[in-house]
């Protein structure tokens, strides 16, 4: 089903303006495509760290009037559509959106698979995709073989590889030995990660005494627990998505599984994770973060709140805002809505953003956080790939 929504801050002398001309003047708008998780396994992690985010913006550049388009400000419209999850079903949403509703720009799809899925597509129709939720090793690959394409979140590689330097950190502190048991979603994202997270952790001389995979969608994480517990691990890492990494979460909790590390992917950095879990929160683990303490942050994060409702998460949050902030500097930048000319100026261009100014090197950001840490009640990072600012990862010490 479609969703059509518009936030519009209008001056009393424009609305005026517009009755007295008996309604036969139409406000011109930049129509956005969106398509995404609202209803399948991803719905969830998509409600927190994509459609809010999306809101927020749209509020926001509203708000300003809209975009300024060659020196005219054009407020957005987002036509919203439910991939349901399913490769196929986004394939047929964008194809409604290009050729159907005519959108002038796409927001990227939610989460890795989905937005390989459509990439192909989205390229033949001429979109830039900033694509802020996907985590690959294939970025640059496909940089080349999808010039309009940009990614924003990092590869597998960086993400497994720094879990493994933060392990290393907590085992020369003494809080963890060398056996790791070490489990992921069976999907290109999860596939990825520990083909990449194995062999750094084992390289860090570290023994892996558990491992398993598991399909999207599982519900049942108990057996996963017992049989990593029966392993007798000194940090448990899984490379996971949003419902696996609560399911797996509350089995450690309700087994108390006794490890000095305690790691889980996607979603971890969300504020759901820790009304969840509570004080057990203290001291896990996660795939990204952000420095929820730097400049402006907190401010960010108070206005998602009360323009959405939902608390924005400690990573993907800011980083789809992020995205949608470089696609409108680049739109004013070229003063037109040239799909060809805007992709072109995204490419090495360098942009203020929530998260700080970014800059795209071969339509890939190179600097982003890697890992995050309940500490405090925040979500601190503590590791990435050169941002700076690093907390310190400590020990997990229980589940109480």
């Amino acid at each position: 089903m479609k969703r059509r929504t518009m936030i519009k801050t209008l001056a009393a002398a424009t609305l005026a303006g517009v009755l007295m001309a008996g309604g036969a003047y139409a406000q011109e708008v930049i129509k956005l495509g969106a398509s995404a998780p609202k209803s399948g396994p991803l719905a969830g992690g998509a409600e927190v760290s994509h459609w809010p985010a999306i809101k927020l913006w749209l509020h926001d550049v509203n708000a300003r009037g809209g975009i300024d388009v060659g020196g005219k400000k054009m407020p957005v419209e987002v036509i919203e559509y439910d991939d349901r999850t399913s490769g196929e079903e986004a394939i047929k949403n964008i194809q409604r959106l290009a050729t159907v509703d005519k959108v002038d720009f796409l927001v990227a799809p939610y989460a890795t698979g989905l937005n390989l899925a459509t990439a192909p597509l989205i390229a033949k129709y001429g979109y830039p995709q900033l694509a802020a939720t996907a985590v690959t090793d294939g970025v640059d690959e496909f940089a080349k073989r999808w010039p309009n394409s940009f990614w924003l979140l990092g590869t597998s590689a960086s993400f497994a590889e720094s879990v493994a330097d933060v392990l290393v950190k907590l085992r020369d502190k003494g809080a963890i030995g060398d056996k790791v048991a070490v489990v992921n979603v069976a999907d290109a994202f999860g596939i990825e990660l520990m083909n990449a997270g194995k062999p750094a952790m084992e390289a860090a001389g570290f023994e892996i005494v558990y491992e398993t995979s598991y399909p999207l969608g599982q519900q049942d994480f108990a057996p996963i627990i017992s049989a990593a517990q029966a392993a007798e691990p000194d940090a448990f890492v899984a490379f996971s998505y949003p419902g696996d990494t609560f399911g797996l979460s509350a089995q450690a909790k309700i087994a108390n599984l006794d490890v000095g590390a305690f790691y889980v992917g996607v979603a971890t950095a969300f504020p759901a994770y820790l009304g969840a879990n509570g004080a057990a929160a203290e001291g896990v683990l996660g795939a990204g973060a952000v420095n929820p303490d730097a400049p402006g942050m907190a401010e960010w994060r108070a206005r998602h709140k009360d323009v959405t409702g939902v608390d924005a998460d400690y990573w993907a949050s800011a980083m789809t805002y992020s995205s949608l902030q470089i696609l409108e500097q680049a739109i004013s930048k070229v003063g037109s809505l040239d799909k060809a000319a805007v992709t072109e100026a995204i490419k090495g261009g360098t942009f203020d953003t929530v998260l700080g100014e970014m800059t795209l090197d071969g339509n890939v950001n190179r600097k982003f956080w890697t890992v995050g840490q309940w500490q405090g009640g925040k979500f601190y990072g503590v590791a990435s790939t050169g941002i700076g600012g690093e907390a310190e990862p400590v020990a997990k010490n229980g589940w109480e």
